[in-house]
């Protein structure tokens, strides 16, 4: 439960616009930041011009804009990304100094290289810092970005897609608790997700990249594998569900396909795993209570 979490979401508000105003007249926030003015006169004329209550396009003008938020779904930063032919440059501010030193800027950039390489198909990301910026340089660095060049005003830090996937495979502790699928089910989730037409398929890619590959015949007996049925708790809300592919989902039915929000934050974990998730209107805490059935427990190697 401590480890750190963010999420990222696209949706910006006229109330996410009003705080970033106020984590940009910090000037502790915007010392490093090196296009803090032309972002504050931005969010000034916004604010000021235009009265929707969903501001999402506009933010969305040059790259991609997102608000970051803690797992009680409060704000705290901000991660715009913004690509560059097969380059992709990520802009971080972890908001409200209250937070800092919490490790949310490393859960951020997380989902960033998430978001860079897997739904963005960058080749390479790169972060542009202030050699003053201890902070941010150390978080980068803690996520496996390497040293690129330096200036006396920047230094630059990249991460390629080859690296970002290795390190998902050899490291995945530092993203997240481990997750177990069977050499059957990725080779089927693989090409799932390589014909996919949801934009979201991308957090399955995510953690198809990282699961730990077992024998279907030496997969624990308590992990939620293709197929399962297991008993959740939703926050307070106890519910039984069986996980399955897309063209067999039934909600009514409690057949949750593997690419919807819970069937993608469930696969691989065990009974007692908990986790946070992010829904589309909220945060969700997800705790494995039981496995009711699992095909390879039960010699079920056709399912």
């Amino acid at each position: 439960m401590n480890r750190p979490f963010v999420s990222l979401c696209p949706e910006i508000t006229r109330a996410d616009a009003l705080t970033l105003m106020d984590w940009l007249e910090d000037e502790c926030v915007t010392r490093h930041l090196s296009d803090s003015r032309h972002v504050s006169r931005f969010v000034e004329q916004v604010i000021g011009r235009v009265q929707l209550p969903i501001l999402t396009h506009l933010f969305n003008q040059g790259g991609r804009f997102f608000m970051a938020y803690d797992r009680h779904d409060a704000r705290v930063g901000f991660v715009r990304l913004v690509k560059s032919g097969p380059d992709c440059e990520m802009v971080l501010v972890i908001g409200d100094r209250h937070n800092w030193g919490r490790k949310l800027g490393a859960a951020a950039i997380r989902e960033g290289m998430k978001l860079a390489f897997l739904d963005m198909r960058a080749e390479k990301l790169i972060a542009r810092i202030h050699p003053d910026n201890a902070r941010s340089l150390k978080a980068f660095e803690r996520c496996g970005f390497l040293p690129e060049n330096q200036t006396p005003a920047l230094t630059s830090l990249a991460m390629n897609s080859e690296r970002y996937r290795r390190l998902l495979r050899e490291a995945p502790a530092g993203h997240a608790a481990e997750i177990h699928i069977t050499e059957i089910d990725k080779d089927r989730l693989s090409t799932l997700v390589a014909f996919a037409q949801d934009p979201a398929v991308f957090e399955l890619e995510h953690e198809i990249e990282r699961a730990i590959v077992v024998d279907p015949e030496q997969v624990p007996r308590d992990v939620v594998t293709m197929n399962s049925t297991a008993l959740l708790q939703l926050d307070d809300e106890e519910v039984e569900v069986t996980l399955v592919y897309p063209e067999d989902a039934d909600r009514s039915a409690g057949k949750l396909s593997v690419s919807s929000g819970i069937g993608t934050a469930i696969l691989g974990y065990r009974e007692g795993d908990a986790l946070d998730w992010r829904m589309p209107d909220r945060t969700r805490r997800i705790r494995i209570g039981k496995v009711l059935y699992q095909p390879e427990a039960a010699g079920h190697f056709h399912l």
